[in-house]
Order: C-alpha cells, then sequence, then structure tokens
C-alpha cells in the first residue's frame, strides 16, 4: 500500500469522527504515522486557528433539539443522545433544554458540548446550568475538551 493509500483508507475510516467536520482527519492523514491516534487527531484540533476550531464546535447540535426530534441528526449524534435518555424527554424536560440551548447559544455562541455518553439528562441540565456561569473563552476550551472525550469513545466503538 503507497502513501497515498494509507492516507486514504485512513480518511475513509475515520472521516466520521468529528461532527460534520471531516478536514480534521484530512489534515491529521497528513501527519501519519501518528504516535497515538486520539492524541494526534486531538493535536490537529489544537493546532487549527480559533476559526476553525469555533466552526468545529458549531458543526455540533444542540441536545435534545428539533434536529433530535426531526431525524436530522448524524447516526452517531442520534445513538449517543438516546444513550443519555434525550430521545424520551418529556414536555417539560424538552422545555427546559430548549431554555437553556437558547440562553448558552445567546451568550456563547455556539450550542452546549458535552460528552452525553458520560451522563445523563440530569447531569448534562446540571451541567448547561453551571457552564452558563463561564465566560466565552473557559466555555471554548471546555466544549474542545467535551469534543475530544466525544471522539475518543466513538473510536472505542470503532476499535
Amino acid at each position: 500500500m503507497t502513501r497515498l493509500e494509507d492516507r486514504e483508507a485512513f480518511i475513509a475510516r475515520y472521516s466520521a469522527l468529528f461532527e460534520h467536520s471531516p478536514w480534521v482527519v484530512e489534515r491529521a492523514a497528513q501527519r501519519l504515522p501518528l504516535p497515538s491516534l486520539h492524541a494526534g487527531l486531538m493535536r490537529v484540533v489544537a493546532d487549527a486557528t480559533p476559526e476553525e476550531q469555533l466552526a468545529l464546535i458549531r458543526a455540533h447540535p444542540e441536545l435534545a433539539s428539533k434536529a433530535a426530534v426531526d431525524g436530522t441528526l448524524t447516526q452517531a449524534s442520534a445513538a449517543e443522545q438516546a444513550s443519555a435518555g434525550l430521545d424520551r424527554l418529556t414536555h417539560a424536560e424538552f422545555d427546559r433544554f430548549h431554555a437553556l440551548n437558547t440562553a448558552y447559544r445567546d451568550k456563547f455562541g455556539f450550542p452546549f458540548i458535552v460528552c452525553v455518553r458520560l451522563s445523563n439528562k440530569a447531569g448534562i441540565l446540571a451541567a448547561m446550568e453551571r457552564r452558563l456561569g463561564n465566560d466565552r473563552n473557559v466555555e471554548v476550551a471546555e466544549a474542545l475538551y467535551q469534543i475530544g472525550e466525544i471522539v475518543r469513545l466513538r473510536l472505542e466503538m470503532i476499535a
């Protein structure tokens, strides 16, 4: 297999790891071989411009949003949100998520990101409320950390 074939196979296997952001995997493919797959992918994110990092964050769906209801989430996001019970919300829970999503997006300019597979509805709601008190720089860093956790768990699923 040539280096180009290695890169193409790498991209084909991992391009969906980052929500609507195949550029991360494409850039990582230029750095093959990576000493650690997860660390190498996250190094690409860390090396990205602030604008690219924001685009990556903004590529994620809001939790328990209309996209979850109308079926437009990626397969991975739908499964992850279902694992935390976000596909089985009461009207009151849905309204609470909607209000917090709106407040969060209004304050920070991007959706609330959390690795839902490591939490549940109550924990996610508590985190949303708590993190609304943070400043924007803290939330950008936290969103990127949470994306790293999402990718780590997605990697475990395909390994």
